[in-house]
């Protein structure tokens, strides 16, 4: 049985790469169609690294090592953290502070600046300190936690990294292979999946498809530690698809997001149109007509201003 159904990977969207012109030919091998200008992974590829890489986390874990989880993508940051704390790992969801494996002593050196400072809130040293004093030292503390909150208990240098996306944290997977770390990655049909030691292929854009495979991973580490799994190996009552089943879902939901697309026009449209129709017309000037006076007309019209003038008495 895999760690993960191939429907449950279909559910999450797994099977969506990113468009076909945007794509590394390495990946060829895991690409199994493409469909309206996107790359579909194919999810047998990606249950079989699946398996692999639970195998190898969960050996490491059994053998009393400890995992980084890097993600520092918006849409990844809430569930590395969320799943690192489920699994007792720490996390990175934050910028990568370039040396943070390589320059690991000098890394250490603010970790204990920040250790010390929640000591001293702790034990209430910081009232000895003015108000400008202890705004600054709170703000340095908030700058530590933000980067380096994930990694304070780490007293050495993790057995594992796992990383969302190695392409948008390519300096922590640098780092890691150059000290000879596993590295565990989710690969989208961007990225090379070579640059990682354990490439799962997926989706590493979607919130789902995220949830999914990091939970599946955090839960190699919880079973090491006899833990309670959440995604991996549990029973799916429906029965099994196929990439001929992820084909049809891909037609599908092409098909009802164009309906969705062509209702929303003619909704604006009819909006557009209603506002034009309440709008009040324009009021059109009157025409006048002009009486053309023909010449008889301005004959009598001098004659009687020359009888008028004879007729009117002369003033001495």
């Amino acid at each position: 049985m895999s760690v993960v159904t191939m429907r449950k990977l279909l559910e999450a969207g797994v099977h969506y790469g990113h468009q076909t012109r945007r794509w590394d030919p390495k990946q060829r091998p895991n690409i199994y169609a493409a469909k309206n200008g996107v790359h579909i992974i194919n999810l047998a590829n990606t249950q079989e690294a699946l398996d692999t890489a639970y195998a190898a986390l969960k050996g490491i874990a059994e053998n009393g090592g400890r995992v980084l989880f890097v993600g520092t993508k918006k849409q990844a940051q809430a569930i590395v953290m969320e799943e690192a704390l489920r699994s007792g790992s720490f996390y990175v969801t934050q910028r990568w502070l370039g040396g943070t494996l390589t320059n690991y002593r000098t890394i250490q050196k603010r970790i204990r600046r920040l250790l010390e400072i929640e000591q001293m809130e702790e034990t209430g040293a910081l009232e000895n300190y003015t108000k400008k004093e202890i705004a600054g030292i709170m703000k340095e503390k908030n700058k530590l936690d933000n980067f380096l909150g994930g990694i304070k208990e780490m007293k050495k240098l993790p057995d594992a990294v796992f990383v969302v996306d190695p392409k948008e944290d390519n300096i922590a997977v640098l780092e890691a292979r150059k000290l000879h770390i596993p590295v565990f990655g989710i690969c989208d049909t961007n990225c090379d999946p070579a640059i990682v030691d354990y490439a799962i292929p997926g989706n590493d854009d979607a919130v789902k498809a995220i949830k999914l495979l990091v939970s599946a991973m955090a839960d190699a580490i919880v079973e090491a530690k006899g833990g309670i799994l959440e995604v991996a190996y549990v029973a799916d009552e429906q029965p099994e698809v196929t990439m001929e089943d992820v084909i049809i879902n891909v037609q599908e939901v092409a098909a009802e997001n164009e309906r969705r697309r062509k209702a929303r026009y003619e909704e604006r449209r009819q909006q557009q149109n209603s506002r034009n129709q309440q709008r009040r017309p324009r009021r059109q000037p009157e025409n006048k007509e002009v009486k053309a006076e023909t010449p008889a007309a301005v004959e009598e019209a001098v004659e009687e201003v020359k009888e008028e003038a004879a007729e009117a008495p002369v003033e001495e």
